[in-house]
C-alpha cells in the first residue's frame, strides 16, 4: 500500500516543476518582447525619413572681390536722375492761423466751395510715398540717385540724397510747409542743405547729353530688367550719358511729351496701372540688379 506522505510529496514536487517551467517560459517571452520605447523607435525607423529644408541662400556681398568693389565705387559716380512731376504741394491757412498742406481729407469743403476744384486732385501724400520709395532705396544709399520735385505751381525742389524723409504724413506736411515758405531746409547741427527751391526750367539742371525718359502706363512696355538693359550699360565704368526718369506725382493722369519736349521715349514697367511708389520700386530694382547693388 503506498505511503500517502510520499504521494503528496511527489505531487508537490511535480507542481513545483511545472510552475518553474511556466515561469521560465514567461521570462523568455518577456525578454523577447520589446518594450514600448523600443517599439516606438523601430516604428520611427521604418517610416520615411524627414528631409530637412535647405538653408536659405544668402546673396553674395557686392564687395566680395576687388573687381566688384571697384565696380561699385565707380557706379557711385554715376547718377540716376528722377523728377517727380506735377506734385500737389500747396499751403493753406487753417482756423488756428497756421499753415498746412492742402489735402483732400482736411480741406474738402475749402476745395469745393472756395477753390471750385475737385478735392481728389489734392493728394500730397502721393509725393510723400514716392519720396520714401526713392530715398530708402539701395540705389540712393549707394550714392547713385538724385531726386527733384516739381509742383503744379511750377516750384522746382532739389532733394539731397542724405535726407531722411519723415515716416508720418503729418510730419512730412510740416516739413514741406517750412520748405515752401523759407525756400530751404538745413540739417540740424550742420550746414548741409537737405531741400531747397531752385530756379526753373528743370532742363538747366541736367548734365549735358542726359537721356530723358517719361514713365506712363501708355508707354512702351518693358520688364524692370529689360528696361535697365535698354537704357543702361552693364559696365558702370563706361562713358554712357546720364539717364533721367520723369514720374508723375499726381492723383490722376500721366506724363506726356507735351509737358516735357525733351523726353525721348515713354516707357511702362507693367501692363497694369501702378501707383507711383510701386512703379519706382520696380524701376530702381531693375537698375540695382543691372549694376550689382545689393
Amino acid at each position: 500500500m503506498p505511503d500517502p506522505d510520499s504521494s503528496s510529496s511527489a505531487a508537490s514536487s511535480s507542481e513545483d516543476e511545472s510552475s518553474s517551467s511556466e515561469s521560465e517560459e514567461e521570462t523568455r517571452t518577456s525578454s523577447n518582447k520589446p518594450n514600448k520605447r523600443a517599439r516606438t523607435e523601430s516604428q520611427n525607423n521604418d517610416e520615411t525619413p524627414v528631409v530637412a529644408p535647405p538653408p536659405l541662400s544668402v546673396a553674395p556681398p557686392v564687395t566680395s572681390t576687388e573687381s566688384q568693389a571697384h565696380r561699385t565705387q565707380t557706379a557711385r559716380h554715376k547718377k540716376i536722375i528722377v523728377l517727380l512731376d506735377l506734385a500737389r504741394l500747396e499751403t493753406v491757412k487753417n482756423r488756428r492761423d497756421t499753415y498746412e498742406l492742402l489735402n483732400c481729407d482736411d480741406h474738402r469743403d475749402l476745395c469745393t466751395r472756395k477753390l471750385k476744384k475737385d478735392p481728389k486732385q489734392y493728394r500730397p501724400d502721393i509725393c510723400h510715398q514716392e519720396l520714401l520709395a526713392l530715398i530708402d532705396s539701395p540705389l540712393n544709399k549707394a550714392g547713385c540717385l538724385q531726386v527733384y520735385i516739381k509742383t503744379t505751381s511750377n516750384v522746382l525742389v532739389e532733394i539731397h540724397p542724405s535726407i531722411r524723409i519723415p515716416r508720418t504724413y503729418k510730419r512730412f506736411s510740416g516739413l514741406m510747409v517750412q520748405l515752401l515758405h523759407k525756400m530751404k531746409i538745413k540739417a540740424s547741427g550742420s550746414s548741409t542743405t537737405l531741400m531747397k527751391v531752385i530756379k526753373n526750367p528743370f532742363s538747366r539742371h541736367l548734365p549735358a547729353g542726359t537721356r530723358v525718359y517719361g514713365m506712363s502706363v501708355g508707354g512702351k512696355l518693358y520688364s524692370p530688367m529689360s528696361l535697365a538693359q535698354a537704357v543702361l550699360s552693364d559696365d558702370p565704368e563706361g562713358d554712357d550719358p546720364p539717364v533721367c526718369f520723369i514720374i508723375g506725382a499726381m492723383a490722376a493722369g500721366h506724363i506726356t511729351k507735351d509737358d516735357h519736349p525733351y523726353i525721348e521715349e515713354m516707357f511702362s514697367v507693367s501692363e497694369y496701372p501702378l501707383s507711383g511708389a510701386a512703379a519706382i520700386s520696380r524701376i530702381l530694382g531693375g537698375i540695382e540688379n543691372r549694376w550689382g547693388i545689393v
